[in-house]
Protein backbone atom coordinates (compact mmCIF):
# COMPACT_ATOMS: atom_id res chain seq x y z
CA UNK A 1 0.00 0.00 0.00
CA UNK A 2 3.29 2.19 -0.26
CA UNK A 3 2.83 3.29 3.33
CA UNK A 4 5.57 2.66 5.98
CA UNK A 5 2.83 3.03 8.82
CA UNK A 6 1.10 -0.51 10.35
CA UNK A 7 -2.17 0.37 10.17
CA UNK A 8 -2.09 1.08 6.94
CA UNK A 9 -0.85 -1.98 5.62
CA UNK A 10 -2.63 -4.61 3.81
CA UNK A 11 -3.77 -7.80 5.80
CA UNK A 12 -2.47 -11.19 3.71
CA UNK A 13 -4.69 -13.26 6.23
CA UNK A 14 -8.36 -11.23 4.73
CA UNK A 15 -7.25 -10.32 1.02
CA UNK A 16 -10.24 -13.04 0.13
CA UNK A 17 -13.04 -11.65 2.55
CA UNK A 18 -14.83 -10.36 0.06
CA UNK A 19 -15.78 -13.67 -1.29
CA UNK A 20 -16.22 -15.40 2.07
CA UNK A 21 -19.56 -16.26 3.79
CA UNK A 22 -20.79 -14.43 7.02
CA UNK A 23 -19.21 -17.71 9.40
CA UNK A 24 -15.88 -17.07 7.49
CA UNK A 25 -15.79 -13.34 8.11
CA UNK A 26 -16.36 -13.91 11.76
CA UNK A 27 -13.68 -16.32 11.79
CA UNK A 28 -11.42 -14.31 10.38
CA UNK A 29 -11.90 -11.24 12.46
CA UNK A 30 -12.02 -13.24 15.65
CA UNK A 31 -8.90 -14.76 14.79
CA UNK A 32 -7.58 -10.92 13.87
CA UNK A 33 -9.19 -9.72 17.33
CA UNK A 34 -6.98 -12.45 19.48
CA UNK A 35 -3.88 -11.06 18.66
CA UNK A 36 -4.47 -7.92 20.17
CA UNK A 37 -4.33 -8.50 23.99
CA UNK A 38 -0.52 -10.07 23.39
CA UNK A 39 -0.05 -6.71 21.34
CA UNK A 40 -1.16 -4.72 24.79
CA UNK A 41 1.25 -7.01 27.22
CA UNK A 42 3.70 -6.20 25.30
CA UNK A 43 3.76 -2.55 26.01
CA UNK A 44 2.37 -3.38 29.80
CA UNK A 45 5.76 -1.39 31.39
CA UNK A 46 4.56 1.69 28.69
CA UNK A 47 1.14 1.25 30.07
CA UNK A 48 2.08 0.97 33.58
CA UNK A 49 4.08 4.37 33.64
CA UNK A 50 1.22 6.05 32.04
CA UNK A 51 -0.98 5.12 35.31
CA UNK A 52 1.78 6.50 37.39
CA UNK A 53 1.78 10.05 35.39
CA UNK A 54 -2.09 10.27 35.89
CA UNK A 55 -1.97 9.29 39.32
CA UNK A 56 0.64 11.90 40.21
CA UNK A 57 -1.59 14.33 37.74
CA UNK A 58 -4.02 13.61 40.50
CA UNK A 59 -2.28 13.69 43.61
CA UNK A 60 -1.17 17.21 42.57
CA UNK A 61 -4.59 18.00 42.11
CA UNK A 62 -4.19 17.91 37.90
CA UNK A 63 -6.30 16.25 35.26
CA UNK A 64 -5.66 13.61 32.63
CA UNK A 65 -6.70 14.65 29.20
CA UNK A 66 -7.10 12.67 26.02
CA UNK A 67 -6.68 14.15 23.18
CA UNK A 68 -7.96 12.21 19.76
CA UNK A 69 -9.88 12.29 16.53
CA UNK A 70 -12.26 10.01 14.97
CA UNK A 71 -12.32 6.36 17.22
CA UNK A 72 -9.63 7.28 18.90
CA UNK A 73 -10.70 10.47 20.37
CA UNK A 74 -13.87 8.79 20.72
CA UNK A 75 -12.93 6.11 23.05
CA UNK A 76 -10.44 8.93 24.96
CA UNK A 77 -14.56 10.89 25.72
CA UNK A 78 -16.11 7.43 26.65
CA UNK A 79 -12.92 6.42 28.94
CA UNK A 80 -13.68 9.91 30.69
CA UNK A 81 -17.21 9.59 30.85
CA UNK A 82 -17.01 6.86 32.55
CA UNK A 83 -15.24 7.62 35.44
CA UNK A 84 -17.48 9.59 37.51
CA UNK A 85 -20.05 6.94 37.76
CA UNK A 86 -17.61 4.05 38.63
CA UNK A 87 -15.16 5.84 41.11
CA UNK A 88 -17.19 8.92 42.14
CA UNK A 89 -14.79 11.73 40.48
CA UNK A 90 -15.33 15.04 39.47
CA UNK A 91 -15.86 15.18 35.38
CA UNK A 92 -13.21 17.50 35.29
CA UNK A 93 -10.41 15.24 36.63
CA UNK A 94 -10.36 12.72 33.03
CA UNK A 95 -11.28 14.62 30.15
CA UNK A 96 -11.41 13.88 26.54
CA UNK A 97 -10.61 16.16 23.62
CA UNK A 98 -11.91 15.55 20.13
CA UNK A 99 -11.31 16.98 16.65
CA UNK A 100 -14.76 18.48 15.63
CA UNK A 101 -15.99 18.78 18.98
CA UNK A 102 -19.40 17.20 20.32
CA UNK A 103 -20.91 16.88 16.69
CA UNK A 104 -17.70 14.81 15.85
CA UNK A 105 -18.72 11.93 18.53
CA UNK A 106 -21.98 10.96 16.62
CA UNK A 107 -20.65 11.44 13.43
CA UNK A 108 -17.78 11.71 11.57
CA UNK A 109 -16.47 15.24 10.67
CA UNK A 110 -14.15 14.64 8.26
CA UNK A 111 -10.85 16.69 8.11
CA UNK A 112 -11.38 17.66 11.99
CA UNK A 113 -8.07 16.32 12.54
CA UNK A 114 -5.88 17.76 9.81
CA UNK A 115 -5.64 21.35 11.96
CA UNK A 116 -2.53 21.46 14.43
CA UNK A 117 -3.73 24.68 15.48
CA UNK A 118 -7.07 23.90 16.25
CA UNK A 119 -5.54 20.68 18.71
CA UNK A 120 -3.09 23.77 19.96
CA UNK A 121 -6.45 25.81 21.12
CA UNK A 122 -8.46 23.18 22.46
CA UNK A 123 -5.26 22.61 25.19
CA UNK A 124 -5.94 26.82 25.43
CA UNK A 125 -9.02 25.99 25.90
CA UNK A 126 -9.21 23.73 28.45
CA UNK A 127 -6.39 25.75 30.45
CA UNK A 128 -4.04 23.13 30.34
CA UNK A 129 -1.14 23.69 33.48
CA UNK A 130 2.10 22.15 34.68
CA UNK A 131 -0.05 19.45 37.12
CA UNK A 132 -2.15 17.87 33.95
CA UNK A 133 -0.74 14.93 31.95
CA UNK A 134 -1.89 14.72 28.21
CA UNK A 135 -2.09 11.86 26.12
CA UNK A 136 -2.88 11.98 22.91
CA UNK A 137 -4.34 9.16 20.92
CA UNK A 138 -4.02 8.53 17.42
CA UNK A 139 -3.32 4.68 15.83
CA UNK A 140 -1.80 5.85 12.84
CA UNK A 141 0.66 8.37 14.82
CA UNK A 142 0.24 11.30 12.59
CA UNK A 143 -2.93 12.69 13.06
CA UNK A 144 -2.25 16.77 12.92
CA UNK A 145 -4.84 17.40 15.26
CA UNK A 146 -3.26 15.60 18.00
CA UNK A 147 0.43 16.58 17.43
CA UNK A 148 -0.69 20.06 17.61
CA UNK A 149 -2.58 19.76 20.75
CA UNK A 150 0.36 17.59 22.21
CA UNK A 151 3.08 20.30 21.46
CA UNK A 152 1.01 23.22 22.85
CA UNK A 153 0.70 21.38 26.06
CA UNK A 154 4.46 20.18 26.75
CA UNK A 155 4.73 24.19 26.08
CA UNK A 156 2.21 24.89 28.97
CA UNK A 157 4.36 22.89 31.39
CA UNK A 158 2.27 19.44 31.14
CA UNK A 159 3.44 15.88 30.92
CA UNK A 160 2.43 14.22 27.57
CA UNK A 161 2.06 10.79 25.83
CA UNK A 162 1.63 9.48 22.69
CA UNK A 163 -0.71 6.06 22.45
CA UNK A 164 -0.13 4.49 18.76
CA UNK A 165 -0.44 0.83 17.00
CA UNK A 166 2.26 1.55 14.24
CA UNK A 167 5.89 1.77 14.74
CA UNK A 168 7.31 4.81 16.67
CA UNK A 169 10.32 7.70 15.52
CA UNK A 170 13.01 8.12 17.74
CA UNK A 171 11.87 11.86 17.90
CA UNK A 172 8.53 10.88 18.86
CA UNK A 173 9.82 8.45 21.90
CA UNK A 174 12.04 11.11 22.87
CA UNK A 175 9.75 14.17 22.74
CA UNK A 176 6.79 12.52 25.35
CA UNK A 177 7.21 11.45 28.76
CA UNK A 178 5.79 8.32 27.37
CA UNK A 179 4.72 6.58 24.53
CA UNK A 180 2.43 3.02 24.33
CA UNK A 181 2.73 1.16 21.01
CA UNK A 182 0.53 -1.79 21.02
CA UNK A 183 1.90 -3.44 17.40
CA UNK A 184 -1.56 -4.68 16.42
CA UNK A 185 -0.59 -4.92 12.69
CA UNK A 186 -2.82 -4.91 9.27
CA UNK A 187 -6.05 -4.85 9.82
CA UNK A 188 -9.09 -6.43 8.90
CA UNK A 189 -10.11 -4.04 6.17
CA UNK A 190 -7.21 -2.17 5.22
CA UNK A 191 -6.89 0.94 7.32
CA UNK A 192 -10.20 0.12 9.25
CA UNK A 193 -8.62 1.32 12.72
CA UNK A 194 -11.77 1.05 14.46
CA UNK A 195 -11.21 -2.63 14.58
CA UNK A 196 -8.21 -3.92 16.34
CA UNK A 197 -6.84 -0.82 16.80
CA UNK A 198 -9.57 0.38 18.75
CA UNK A 199 -9.65 -2.60 20.29
CA UNK A 200 -6.27 -2.50 22.00
CA UNK A 201 -6.77 1.57 22.19
CA UNK A 202 -9.70 0.55 24.79
CA UNK A 203 -7.84 -2.00 26.47
CA UNK A 204 -5.07 0.57 27.10
CA UNK A 205 -7.07 3.51 28.34
CA UNK A 206 -9.13 1.05 30.91
CA UNK A 207 -6.00 -0.33 32.41
CA UNK A 208 -4.53 3.43 32.73
CA UNK A 209 -7.16 4.54 34.20
CA UNK A 210 -7.99 1.46 36.50
CA UNK A 211 -4.57 1.39 37.68
CA UNK A 212 -4.36 4.63 38.27
CA UNK A 213 -7.64 4.56 40.33
CA UNK A 214 -6.97 1.99 42.53
CA UNK A 215 -3.46 3.65 44.04
CA UNK A 216 -5.69 7.01 44.06
CA UNK A 217 -7.97 4.66 46.97
CA UNK A 218 -10.71 4.97 44.82
CA UNK A 219 -11.29 0.43 45.40
CA UNK A 220 -11.02 -1.52 48.21
CA UNK A 221 -9.77 -4.64 47.55
CA UNK A 222 -11.63 -5.13 44.07
CA UNK A 223 -14.70 -3.32 44.83
CA UNK A 224 -15.28 0.36 43.98
CA UNK A 225 -16.34 1.68 47.26
CA UNK A 226 -16.30 5.27 45.83
CA UNK A 227 -19.44 4.45 44.17
CA UNK A 228 -22.25 7.29 44.79
CA UNK A 229 -25.84 5.93 44.30
CA UNK A 230 -27.03 7.63 41.08
CA UNK A 231 -29.55 4.90 39.48
CA UNK A 232 -31.19 1.80 40.77
CA UNK A 233 -28.63 -0.07 39.22
CA UNK A 234 -25.42 1.55 40.86
CA UNK A 235 -28.05 1.55 44.51
CA UNK A 236 -28.43 -2.41 43.99
CA UNK A 237 -24.31 -3.03 43.78
CA UNK A 238 -24.02 -0.70 46.70
CA UNK A 239 -26.18 -2.27 48.86
CA UNK A 240 -24.50 -5.50 48.03
CA UNK A 241 -20.66 -3.97 48.61
CA UNK A 242 -21.85 -2.93 51.85
CA UNK A 243 -23.41 -6.47 52.63
CA UNK A 244 -20.44 -8.30 51.62
CA UNK A 245 -17.88 -6.07 53.17
CA UNK A 246 -19.66 -5.76 56.52
CA UNK A 247 -21.31 -9.21 56.94
CA UNK A 248 -24.98 -7.40 57.31
CA UNK A 249 -28.76 -7.60 55.70
CA UNK A 250 -30.00 -5.77 52.63
CA UNK A 251 -32.30 -3.47 55.05
CA UNK A 252 -29.03 -2.24 57.42
CA UNK A 253 -27.03 -1.55 54.10
CA UNK A 254 -29.79 0.28 52.53
CA UNK A 255 -30.45 2.52 55.98
CA UNK A 256 -26.60 3.15 56.15
CA UNK A 257 -26.37 4.25 52.41
CA UNK A 258 -28.82 6.64 52.98
CA UNK A 259 -27.12 7.85 56.06
CA UNK A 260 -24.12 8.24 54.08
CA UNK A 261 -26.00 9.77 51.39
CA UNK A 262 -25.38 7.49 48.78
CA UNK A 263 -21.67 7.19 49.15
CA UNK A 264 -20.54 3.79 49.81
CA UNK A 265 -17.44 4.32 51.32
CA UNK A 266 -18.35 6.91 53.52
CA UNK A 267 -20.88 4.31 54.70
CA UNK A 268 -18.18 1.52 55.32
CA UNK A 269 -15.97 3.65 57.12
CA UNK A 270 -19.34 5.00 59.42
CA UNK A 271 -20.17 1.03 59.91
CA UNK A 272 -16.57 0.12 60.80
CA UNK A 273 -15.47 2.67 63.43
CA UNK A 274 -19.11 3.32 64.37
CA UNK A 275 -19.17 7.46 63.66
CA UNK A 276 -21.33 9.39 61.89
CA UNK A 277 -21.08 10.39 57.96
CA UNK A 278 -19.62 14.00 58.67
CA UNK A 279 -16.79 12.55 60.57
CA UNK A 280 -16.35 9.66 58.38
CA UNK A 281 -15.85 12.25 55.57
CA UNK A 282 -12.97 13.97 57.99
CA UNK A 283 -11.46 10.54 58.69
CA UNK A 284 -11.58 9.72 55.01
CA UNK A 285 -10.10 13.42 54.47
CA UNK A 286 -7.47 12.58 56.76
CA UNK A 287 -6.15 9.58 54.63
CA UNK A 288 -6.77 10.87 50.94
CA UNK A 289 -9.97 8.64 51.08
CA UNK A 290 -7.51 5.71 50.92
CA UNK A 291 -9.73 3.02 53.64
CA UNK A 292 -7.03 0.59 53.87
CA UNK A 293 -4.86 3.60 55.83
CA UNK A 294 -7.74 4.29 58.53
CA UNK A 295 -6.04 1.31 60.91
CA UNK A 296 -7.99 2.47 63.67
CA UNK A 297 -10.36 4.74 65.01
CA UNK A 298 -7.78 6.40 67.41
CA UNK A 299 -5.77 6.98 64.37
CA UNK A 300 -8.42 9.00 62.69
CA UNK A 301 -10.42 10.51 65.21
CA UNK A 302 -8.55 13.35 66.62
Amino acid sequence: MLDDRLTEQRNPRSEAIGRASSLEIVRIINDEDALVAAAVRREEEAIARAADLALAAFREGGRLIYVGAGTSGRLGVLDAAEMPPTYGTDPAMVQGVIAGGFAALVRSQEGAEDHPGDGAAAMDDKGVGARDFVIGIATSGTTPFVHGALQRARELGARTGFLLCTRPSTTLRETHDVVIAPLTGPEVITGSTRMKAGTATKLVLNTITTAAMIRFGKVDGNLMVDLQVTCQKLQDRGERILMATLDIGRQEARTLLAGARGHVKTALVMNRLGIDASEARAALDRVNGVISALETAESCLT
